[in-house]
């Protein structure tokens, strides 16, 4: 049959072996074009199934519960309780499969991947252990200590424990507390190490107490960091001998001026600069009471300038100058003022130094010394010259970049600013905002005020300066130490104010009976005068109270309810009310409110601005206190040589044998030496007279009181008393 040309060509037909249809048949075919396909229901649209969900209200029931997978590269931690089981179960697996009954393990399934992953026991995550200590002779216990607990510890019996507390001389029982450092050492004794434990309230375990100590000072800094510093030189010689008056000149002020009684009371820190060399001078008061300011002085400076007038020469504070000076071993120079006078002589001064063992240069010695004069300025810059040369011998250096630290000279308070110290810095650098810790107080800087009054931001080595920031006033003679944070500096004071607490809390000797009657018997009580001392430094309140001390006495003492700093206040009035006591102040003021509290109780108030006034006034108030001693004086002898039966009574008829009888005095009856009556004298007559006074040779009528037993042969011995004031 011919092929159409128009027709397309037909396609090859290729084997297919994997065609197993069979193929319908020309009537299968011609049936299924007849027949109309089947209906196929249409799908609802996800409209409509939201729809038909939302209407349902038990659809939840029905729904079925389908977990999420879990994220891939994360593992679920399941619960504790799921992870304890499944290490039981892994263990009991692993002692199943050590069994040697088990010849093979069972094959494992694949793990299902939908299946959340639980870790291993080994790849749990641990929990942190217990901070136990590795050293097993280390002991952690939190207060308070008992001695039962303790002995648990140390695996001992609690007398065994309490036989040590006794050689130690505590006695506590053994349900009683003991303190921390007895506890150290008793486990020290057993070759054990304690260490106190309190509770963190912040994370609610137990934490041991950080130990935070004040930063040493170094032994040696290293020579690239040294830097020189200002020389640091104290004044010091006897009163108005014109110390004052050189460091004035040298600073073209007036201090002596603003001094009451044109003398030192207090110790005053000031900077020189000479050929653009700064010096630090250290002015110390030379009264004697003001012993140990200068003793402060002579510690802390590197040279002393010994101030010597031409016309006193050496008096005893100049003695104690030297011996201070030379105890701490500084480089003395001799300054030998007031040469300007008539009636100088420094050659004197000079003979009197070499009794000391302090030989001028001119006299072949190795003491340096410039004759001065503060008035007209006579030797000031030979002097200046002396000081500069001295400190370039003896090289004076520190480190400005370590630990800052400062010696506190003076503290006062002051209106508007607070506690104040002034201080002197011996190494680092004190700046603004530099957390301190000085002596049982902390502290952080707030201002620094140098000696002219002008704010400055930070103070170097050898640099006097006025602190402001402390919390309470510092002790002179304090240390103030730079710390890491404010923080450790607060925590160091109170642990330090908890220490002088515990001091304070030790049980005092109590007077016993027998030592209240011994003192009795031996006259040993004394009368006390109570004192209540403010000043306006720090320094003159050790010193005055030094000077009160001082004063011995065998019959009264002086005794200080408080002393202190500041102005008087009202709380100072209800100590003094409350305790009989007088407040006495040194240089400051007495506050509105005090002034009436003092009125209404009838509390003395004494001012003072001159240092012997405030002395001798003290020793008055002491002798104020003692009563004056009665003595006898016999001013008369009568013999009795008849007795007169009266009305009322009996009257003794007696001739005076020496001295007189007088009517106001007093009369005793001795009979064979005996005194049988002492009293006072009623009635004595001449005659019929009453008379003031019988003389020798005389005779007269006596009645001694109510006596009436009266004898031929007694003798009326009269008397008077005298008082005399007691002596310290």
């Amino acid at each position: 049959m011919p092929k159409n040309s128009d027709s397309s060509p037909e396609k090859p037909k290729i084997l297919d072996l994997l065609d197993d249809a069979k193929k319908l048949s020309r009537r299968e075919r011609k049936q299924q074009v007849a027949e109309p396909p089947p209906e196929v229901p249409e799908l609802p649209s996800a409209l409509d199934v939201a729809k038909r969900e939302a209407l349902d209200l038990y659809a939840d029931d029905q729904k079925p519960k389908v977990r999420k997978p879990a994220r891939p590269g994360k593992s679920v931690l399941p619960t504790i309780s799921k992870l304890l089981e499944s290490e039981e179960e892994a263990l009991q697996h692993s002692i199943k499969s050590a069994s040697p009954l088990d010849q093979a393990a069972p094959p494992t399934e694949p793990a299902d991947p939908t299946a959340p992953m639980v870790p291993a026991a080994a790849e749990l995550p641990e929990s942190p252990p217990d901070e136990a200590p590795d050293d097993p002779r280390l002991i952690i216990i939190k207060p308070p200590i008992l001695v039962s607990e303790l002995a648990s510890r140390l695996s001992l019996k609690p007398y065994s424990i309490m036989a040590d507390l006794i050689k130690l001389g505590v006695f506590p029982g053994p349900n009683q507390p003991i303190d921390p450092e007895i506890a150290a050492k008793v486990c020290d004794l057993h070759g054990f190490i304690f260490e106190r434990e309190k509770r963190d309230k912040t994370k609610g375990i137990h934490q041991v107490v950080e130990v935070i100590k004040e930063p040493e000072v170094p032994i040696a800094e290293p020579e690239d960091l040294l830097k020189t510093r200002p020389p640091i030189i104290t004044i010091m010689g006897h009163v108005d001998h014109g110390k004052t008056s050189i460091l004035d000149y040298l600073r073209k002020t007036r201090i002596t001026a603003g001094e009451a009684g044109g003398i030192t009371q207090h110790i005053g820190a000031y900077q020189v600069v000479h050929n653009d060399q700064p010096i630090t001078f250290l002015d110390t008061p030379g009264h004697s009471i003001f012993s140990d300011m200068r003793a402060r002085g002579a510690d802390i400076t590197d040279i002393v300038v010994l101030v010597i007038a031409a016309n006193d020469g050496i008096m005893p504070q100049t003695l104690e100058a030297i011996k201070h000076s030379k105890k701490a071993g500084k480089t003395i120079i001799v300054a030998i003022n007031k040469c300007d006078l008539p009636s100088a002589n420094p050659g004197r001064v000079k003979s009197q130094l070499a009794m000391q063992g302090l030989q001028t240069t001119d006299q072949q010695g190795d003491t340096e010394f410039a004759e001065v004069s503060a008035v007209t300025g006579q030797g000031m810059t030979e002097l200046l010259d002396l000081m500069a040369l001295q400190a370039e011998v003896l090289e004076l250096k520190a480190n400005p970049r370590s630990t800052a630290r400062a010696a506190v000279i003076e503290a006062r308070v002051v209106p508007g600013r607070g506690t104040t110290a002034t201080v002197i810095v011996e190494s680092g650098t004190l700046k603004i905002g530099t957390p301190f810790i000085c002596g049982p107080y902390a502290g952080k800087v707030r201002s620094l005020i140098n000696d002219r009054g002008e704010n400055i931001k930070s103070a170097t080595p050898g640099t006097p300066v006025e602190v402001i920031g402390f919390e309470e006033l510092p002790n002179v003679g304090d240390h103030l130490t730079e710390m890491k944070t404010e923080r450790e500096a607060k925590a160091l004071a109170t642990e330090r104010q908890e220490e002088q607490r515990l001091l304070r809390l030790k049980p005092q000797h109590r007077n016993r009976m027998e030592d209240l009657y011994s003192m009795v018997n031996d006259g040993g009580g004394k009368a006390q005068l109570k004192l209540i001392l403010k000043c306006d430094v720090q320094g003159s309140v050790e010193a005055i109270k030094k000077a009160i001390l001082a004063i011995e006495s065998a019959k009264v003492e002086s005794t200080f309810i408080t002393a202190a700093a500041g102005p008087i206040t009202e709380t100072d009035v209800q100590y003094a009310a409350s305790a009989d006591a007088i407040i006495l102040g040194f240089n400051v003021k007495v506050e509105a409110k005090a002034v009436k509290a003092a009125k209404a109780a009838g509390v003395q108030i004494k001012l003072y601005s001159i240092v012997y006034e405030l002395i001798d006034q003290v020793r008055e108030a002491m002798l104020g206190l003692l009563e004056p001693l009665n003595r006898e004086s016999v001013i008369g002898h009568a013999e009795v040589r008849k007795v007169f039966k009266l009305s009322r009574g009996r009257a003794a008829g007696s001739f005076v044998t020496d001295g007189r009888i007088h009517r106001k005095a007093h009369a005793r009856v001795l009979r064979d030496g005996v005194p049988v009556f002492d009293g006072k004298m009623s009635t004595l007559r001449r005659f019929q007279e009453e008379v003031e006074e019988v003389r020798n040779a005389f005779e007269c009528g006596i009645r001694l009181g109510e006596f009436n037993e009266y004898q031929e042969g007694d003798i009326i011995e009269c008397y008077k008393l005298e008082k005399i004031p007691q002596t310290l």
